[in-house]
């Protein structure tokens, strides 16, 4: 193997359904180009409640007597009214003086589009389903009841920056509709990275929902550039998973402003996994739990060993070329034509056909720290993985370096967890927004 380097690339939405540079075994991975669709999370329109004017201005219900304005205080709204220049990520908070439930919001632009948003879970505030305008005058009215039943309201219209100069890019490696194996990741991107004191900020507009319900948390790398989001096991075969990255109009403390939003609705489909003993050269194939299939495996020499650890299938390519000339070792430099190559890390390692190999393979290692397999194999496995199942590798020289590829998975849960920039209640966290 060669050096490991991930240089991240941000085109549209990210998806691994387009070409990533392959460098074969052993190369580095070069930058990638992306392609995919727009996705939607579901929201719901908030409608202001019925019923005339109260003396405090609240709506009352129907037959119902009118507060005095001393049992019903208006609500105080954030931002207040007539505040300037707020983020187009800007949310919606309401506070009563004397308690109360609060209840629905409306969110009118300037020019009369009503812009739909939920509540978060712990009711802190209430989030706009798609990014504010800039430099747009918007009036937010919130209504509710208090403690004794009187209806309540509070209004404010506030104006939005104009857009600014300096954006952080960002991606999400999920394509709109695609179907995914249970060990897929929710993978965003950002470019330059979100500084540490930002992460847990940023963090509270990434929203995962997924049907049926399963927690989750993210994990941060240290540089900032990639967060992972991901449950305690692999998703349930089936599961709807609903995911914005609503990045837009965010503002960090080094004077960037987010980009845009991300969203995707994805499936994940059956549990296909693919579990290699360098201790058998074998790899075995299962299927929803029962072994399906069990074939010879040549893995990389002991000068460039596969690595051990659980990976995921990030990419698939029915023919490439591997190229590796730029590689510090002449022995590990070559430009090969590869079939049915699926990509498993960062640095350069995949399952691939090798037909020169197949003498060798379920006997010793030759690889650069590839899993080899047999054309025949290598055709069946390709007509039958999908990106995000997952890959497990066992006993071989080199542990799977954390980064190198969709790694989620490679750590514990306990693990995994200390890499939120937020508290994750035990057993995970669910949907952030009601």
């Amino acid at each position: 193997m060669g050096r490991f380097t991930r240089a991240g690339a941000m085109v549209g939405v990210l998806v691994l359904a387009a070409s990533l540079t392959l460098t074969g075994c052993g190369g580095d991975r070069k930058q990638a180009d992306f392609v995919g669709g727009p996705g939607a999370v579901a929201d719901t329109t908030a409608a202001p409640t019925s019923g005339a004017p109260g003396p405090s201005g609240g709506p009352v219900a129907s037959g119902a007597p009118a507060p005095t304005a001393s049992a019903a205080p208006a609500l105080r709204l954030t931002p207040a009214n007539g505040a300037t220049r707020r983020p187009i990520s800007t949310e919606i908070s309401a506070k009563a003086p004397s308690g109360g439930e609060l209840g629905e919001v409306t969110l009118v632009a300037a020019n009369g589009d009503k812009v739909p948003g939920r509540w978060r879970v712990d009711g802190s505030s209430w989030v706009p389903s798609e990014p504010l305008r800039y430099a747009t005058r918007y009036t937010a009215t919130v209504t509710g009841t208090g403690p004794d039943g009187a209806a309540r309201r509070g209004t404010s219209t506030f104006t939005t920056m104009a857009k600014p100069g300096s954006l952080i890019g960002s991606g999400l490696y999920l394509a709109d509709g695609r179907t995914y194996g249970v060990a897929m990741p929710v993978v965003a991107e950002f470019h330059p990275g979100i500084p540490a004191k930002d992460r847990a900020a940023v963090q509270r507009r990434m929203f995962v929902r997924t049907d049926p319900p399963q927690p989750g948390a993210w994990h941060w790398f240290s540089n900032g550039t990639q967060a992972y989001y991901r449950a305690p096991e692999y998703w349930r075969p089936g599961t709807t998973i609903d995911v914005r990255i609503a990045l837009a109009g965010v503002p960090l403390s080094n004077g960037r402003h987010g980009n845009v939003d991300r969203t995707a609705t994805v499936k994940i489909g059956r549990a296909f996994e693919m579990k290699v003993d360098n201790a058998t050269k074998k790899m075995t194939v299962y299927e929803d739990g029962k072994v399906i299939r069990t074939l010879p495996v040549s893995l990389g020499k002991k000068s460039t060993p596969s690595s051990s650890g659980t990976m995921v299938v990030m990419e698939k390519k029915e023919h490439t070329t591997f190229d590796t000339r730029d590689e510090p070792d002449p022995e590990n430099q070559y430009v090969t034509e590869i079939d049915f190559a699926q990509r498993l890390t960062w640095g350069g390692e995949y399952i691939h056909a090798a037909p020169w190999s197949e003498g060798q393979q379920g006997r010793r290692n030759v690889s650069h720290g590839c899993v080899n397999v047999s054309m025949a194999h290598g055709r069946w496995l390709f007509a039958n993985t999908k990106v995000g199942d997952p890959v497990t590798v066992r006993g071989t020289e080199r542990r799977l370096a954390h980064g190198n590829g969709w790694t989620a998975w490679n750590l514990s849960w306990a693990e995994f967890v200390k890499g939120s920039a937020l508290p994750v209640p035990t057993g995970g966290a669910g949907p952030a927004l009601r």
